[in-house]
């Protein structure tokens, strides 16, 4: 069977987003810092992808042939935005998100250590409370003048 020139287009747009988009883009290549830390860009890959056509009947209305003319066209269309950035090193693994809701996820990323040292807090009140020194001022404390 003859190939349609419909699959021609589509096979060429296909290849040319093959081409723009691999594993590279998406997880970029990482960079060592001189403190030793890697860095690593996270995007996000969109892309379109169309292609049509049509066979169309010659204008004296001679039909009597398989051949008739082909018109059509294809289309392709790829968005590569940042996302994240994964950074590697000094015994921990961050992920800086890019976006506005960056402040948000920074403080869910504290809320572990904010509640550590909140019950450290609260321990120390408690312990000055059983000891009878709540009403003494802390150590350190000087009035002001």
């Amino acid at each position: 069977m003859e190939e349609h020139p419909i699959q021609g287009l589509m096979k060429t747009a296909m290849e040319s987003i093959k081409e723009m988009v691999d594993v590279n883009t998406i997880v970029g290549d990482a960079v060592e810092t001189p403190d030793g830390s890697v860095i690593i860009p996270v995007s996000r890959v969109s892309f379109g992808f169309a292609a049509g056509g049509g066979d169309y009947q010659q204008k004296n209305g001679e039909g009597g042939n398989d051949n008739l003319p082909f018109a059509g066209g294809s289309g392709a269309g790829v968005s590569v935005q940042p996302v994240a950035f994964l950074v590697v090193g000094q015994g921990q693994v961050r992920l800086l998100p890019v976006d506005s809701r960056a402040l948000y996820d920074r403080l869910i990323d504290l809320a572990p250590q904010v509640l550590q040292q909140l019950g450290l807090a609260v321990k120390g009140q408690e312990e000055r409370v059983t000891k009878g020194e709540l009403n003494q001022p802390p150590p350190g404390y000087q009035p002001l003048a």
